[in-house]
């Protein structure tokens, strides 16, 4: 189905290419740039040539995501992934954030740490990762199905360290504005540290941050009310997986943890829930399953952002149904720069390569994918 035209010249839109007030973010569609760690940060630093792989996915009036951030040097888990601790690391996202801004879109950074899902060699001084537990992981087949990663053993935080790591999150949202982008997105899904804390399989505290669905769930919303606090409500996000076991962040309860955060969140007033669907159970893997995120839908107040092996199909019944506001494109859009584009007139996408995610190149996998213009036996009028 291509988009049909009314006598007056305006678009059918479909239900992704609707105008939506985010907060006080005017957005003209529902296609959102997801997180994507590109592991092209050489050093932890932001590189120039992000500059063209985010304005090449810039739209007037889309939503940006920036790919996870680092808040501290502890926070670092995988080669060649960006930092926003340090003023040179600040520095180096302002060109990118301008870019993206020219073309009229808003912008947000994802902050994250990765606690145990680490080792000592991305660690400072060789120290061991931290996390809530002191429980190991056991070795992962990497997202490029060859490689394994390994983790070493992490060291729980001590009770009286845990507002240092709260402080971490609270600059980086800081800096993070300082670099001209419009928002945070704390990272609290996919077995990183947040995750480490709220999930009941990885969580084996005794302290006030362990135990009960409260104290489980004590860091995170420390997390939450410091940014909220540092930057404002009105540009926070957060990311959750309730439904996910990824790093053996698994919770015997999932559908409790997911409301229970939600009406915790809607008592500071954050911008929006970005929550991964629950057929992810692992990544890039979609399963049949009887959950919803409807309940937690239902029960947050802000705006509610779906991701998880969306195309356009169930995107659009997504948004039509009113199962979600806004949704999170990942493969899809790293593929096809101009998705919304696609989208709109129902074009034939490009295929992603897996095996290019996560190479350093600056080019290849990166800034090399065709715009629909660009694409052989493809042409078609484009107002």
């Amino acid at each position: 189905m291509g988009s049909e035209t009314t006598e007056e010249g305006d678009k059918q839109r479909i239900p992704l290419l609707t105008p939506y007030k985010m907060g006080n973010f005017r957005l003209s569609h529902r296609i959102v740039l997801a997180p994507l760690t590109r592991q092209r940060s050489y050093n932890n630093v932001p590189q120039p040539h992000a500059i063209l792989y985010y304005s090449q996915r810039a739209t007037k009036g889309g939503f940006l995501l920036a790919e996870a951030t680092g808040v501290s040097d502890t926070a670092q888990g995988y080669a060649n992934t960006p930092g926003i601790w340090t003023k040179e690391q600040t520095d180096a996202w302002k060109p990118i954030v301008e870019a993206v801004h020219a073309k009229g879109a808003v912008f947000f950074c994802q902050i994250w740490h990765v606690g145990r899902v680490s080792n000592t060699g991305f660690q400072p001084n060789g120290q061991s990762p931290i996390s809530s537990t002191s429980k190991e992981l056991t070795p992962q087949l990497r997202a490029n199905g060859v490689d394994m990663a390994r983790f070493s053993p992490p060291r729980r935080l001590r009770t009286d360290e845990i507002p240092k790591i709260v402080n971490d999150f609270r600059i980086a949202a800081r800096n993070a504005i300082e670099a001209g982008f419009d928002g945070v997105e704390i990272h609290g899904a996919h077995g990183y540290l947040l995750e480490q804390f709220f999930k009941d399989q990885a969580n084996d505290r005794t302290d006030q941050y362990g135990g009960s669905l409260e104290n489980r769930c004590r860091f995170g919303l420390e997390v939450v009310e410091a940014v909220s606090d540092e930057i404002g409500a009105g540009r926070v996000g957060i990311r959750l997986s309730p439904f996910a076991n990824y790093m053996q962040s698994g919770d015997s309860n999932p559908e409790a943890l997911g409301l229970y955060l939600t009406e915790a969140l809607n008592k500071y007033g954050i911008l929006y829930c970005h929550m991964v669907e629950p057929r992810m159970i692992s990544v890039g893997v979609k399963s049949e399953c009887s959950e919803s995120l409807a309940p937690m839908r239902k029960s947050f107040k802000g705006t509610f952002i779906v991701a998880g092996g969306y195309d356009r199909e169930d995107g659009n019944k997504a948004v039509a149904e009113n199962r979600a506001d806004l949704v999170a494109y990942g493969r899809h859009f790293l593929a096809n720069p101009d998705l919304p584009k696609r989208f709109e007139l129902d074009a034939p996408l490009n295929k992603y390569e897996r095996e290019t995610f996560y190479t350093p190149d600056p080019v290849i996998g990166y800034t090399d994918y065709p715009f629909l213009e660009e694409t052989d036996g493809y042409r078609r009028e484009v107002e």
